[in-house]
């Protein structure tokens, strides 16, 4: 047998310590247990493991070998070319088995290098690009305090059907979440950025409640086109990466709120010295700078790793090798069908109909539909209602608008530790549970202190558990979405499903606050307490189905390892051998 071939690399601060030098002749049993380690190594970190030629020189110390920059399947063609070109009888089998110094890996320090570029130049870039979203379709709550409803003439159930016809058609256009797998992503994402900032422009110049409602209801479509950023970002992070980048992502939410608010305060104090109407300038200032962005969105948004402009060819290459395992079913062994399909762009592959039709026929789906719909009662109304109920409280229309600002801060931070947490924890449910009862907790303080007439502080301070409770959760159950099916299909149904059954609770969740029950709406806060009760009881109740799940497939595969050995198990397809965060 071939002397082994012992590359060293940088380890990991977790795997810091020295590894011994391994002596050149290794036994046939050693080479099945470095094999095991082989594997776990790669199944825990995700590096690139390529075989090496055994007659080849041994590169430099910290340099990773010359090619590099080899197509994932060459390193396959070579074992079929060594197995068929008269070598020894197993030699495919030792090649297949070898120990862990004849591999190269991708070293740690290149994976967190492309990671923070993952993170600085697209997460925080589609954040900036929620941001700009939910400011627009969050801020008609300001205009209303600048003078929307005054100059428009617009009655109170009017004002609610601005709110509903925004959500009506944003609910009926979320199955636009699978068009992230049919279209290039940076064409799409593109033409949606542009196509809301036009539409949330636009509405400062309208004059009537007719036009202002048909802008609303487009505004909506083009924004529905959007949600499915979270789908979008699965194509670069890995399952247990996912949640504190979809945390970033929704976080620009009460960062876009707390920034509305202390926008419209300064256009409202300066807004009249203009010459236009303080909620027109709003929606103007708000709404217009969407379609410059979306010119830069065109050129910025990659449509996978290995397209990002702003990615080196070596960072490309390491950022789709780590999501092999996200996108392979095999084990993370590149067979030659997957290498070919991993260089077809996702909008130019077969659609694969069946893992969508198996999505909609799963009732986790529709468990974490529910914890979205329960969700979205009050994610839908405190953003547009708060400065509404601070000005219930007392203060003035600018004091309300600053004062709308903090508890969404507050939000902005919990978010980013929630999802830390849960992607470290490796649990979605425990931080689940933590804040629907966080937020329930909040709601039912505010009901009471309706009731017993409590003073302004204590209203204003159980605002903040209460964002910082529904915006976590709901970034939560998003990530849950994604992590719980194992193909690009089965995540885009899935966030299909998710969309148009949660977004519902924004019908719900807008109507919960008329003026006749204010100023302490005792009613709309009673209802937001039980739905966060709800979405506590139906994440206990899904993590205890995944845990069912993953224990029923655990023992099937013991058995058939016991049974049939390793090849009927390394057969399994990808939806077979899925394991599920709970």
């Amino acid at each position: 047998m071939a002397p082994a071939t012992y590359i060293p690399v940088e380890a990991d601060e977790e795997h810091s310590s020295t590894r011994e030098q391994p002596t050149p002749e290794t036994t046939h049993s050693d080479d099945h247990d470095a094999d095991d380690g082989l594997e776990d190594l790669e199944a825990k970190e995700g590096y690139e493991l390529k075989e090496l030629d055994p007659d080849a020189r041994p590169p430099q110390r910290g340099v990773v070998g010359g090619s590099l920059d080899k197509e994932a399947g060459d390193d396959d063609d070579d074992d079929d070319d060594d197995h068929e070109g008269g070598g020894a009888p197993n030699g495919h089998a030792r090649r297949r088995r070898a120990s862990v110094q004849s591999y190269e890996l991708y070293t740690p320090d290149e994976e967190r290098r492309v990671r923070r570029k993952l993170d600085t130049r697209l997460v925080l870039f589609v954040a900036l690009l929620y941001l700009m979203s939910f400011l627009d379709r969050s801020n008609i709550g300001n205009a209303r305090l600048a003078g929307l409803t005054d100059d428009l003439h617009l009655s109170d159930d009017q004002y609610q059907w601005l709110l509903t016809a925004f959500y009506i058609s944003y609910i009926l256009f979320e199955w636009m979440t699978i068009c992230y797998q049919l279209f290039p992503p940076h064409i799409y994402i593109s033409c949606c950025v542009f196509a809301w900032g036009v539409l949330a422009a636009l509405q400062a110049v309208t004059t009537n409640f007719a036009g202002i409602l048909v802008l609303r209801a487009l505004l909506g479509i083009g924004e529905a086109a959007f949600v499915g950023i979270p789908f979008y970002l699965s194509f670069f992070f890995r399952q247990d990466e996912l949640a504190f980048r979809i945390g970033l992502f929704i976080s620009a939410a009460p960062l876009a709120t707390s920034f509305a608010s202390s926008l419209a305060w300064l256009i409202v104090r300066f807004g009249d010295h203009t010459g236009i109407a303080s909620w027109r300038l709003l929606l103007l200032v708000e709404g217009f700078p969407a379609c410059l962005i979306a010119v830069w969105a065109w050129r910025w948004i990659p449509d996978a790793p290995q397209t990002a402009l702003w990615l080196t060819s070596r960072e490309r290459r390491v950022a789709t090798l780590r999501m092999r395992k996200e996108s392979d079913g095999d084990g993370g062994v590149l067979s030659e069908h997957h290498v070919s399909q991993s260089r077809v762009p996702r909008h130019k592959r077969k659609f694969n109909w069946r893992e969508a039709l198996r999505t909609l026929k799963d009732p986790k789906a529709y468990l974490t539909a529910g914890m979205f719909f329960c969700c979205n009662v009050a994610f839908s109304s405190m953003p547009v209602f708060l400065p509404t109920i601070v000005h219930s409280m007392g203060y003035s229309t600018l004091a309300s608008q600053s004062l709308s600002a903090p508890p969404f801060l507050f939000a902005f931070v919990a978010v980013l530790i929630t999802v830390f947490l849960s992607d470290r924890l490796r649990s979605r449910s425990g931080p689940m549970i933590f804040h629907a009862c966080l937020a329930m907790a909040g709601y039912i303080l505010l009901a009471v202190a309706g009731t017993l007439r409590f003073g302004h502080l204590v209203r204003y301070l159980a605002v903040f558990p209460i964002c910082a409770g529904f915006f976590s959760a709901v970034t939560i159950v998003i990530t849950w979405t994604v992590n719980n099916q194992p193909s690009d299909e089965g995540k885009g149904t899935g966030m299909a499903i998710l969309n148009v059954i949660g977004q519902m609770g924004l019908l719900l969740g807008t109507r919960l606050y008329p003026d006749a029950e204010g100023p302490y709406y005792v009613k709309g806060m009673s209802v937001c307490a039980v739905a966060m009760a709800m979405v506590g009881v139906l994440a206990f109740t899904l993590r205890m189905v995944l845990r069912a799940e993953n224990a029923r497939r655990k023992s099937g595969w013991r058995e058939a390892e016991e049974e049939e050995g390793e090849a009927l198990v390394g057969s399994r397809s990808k939806s077979e051998s899925f394991m599920y965060l709970t």
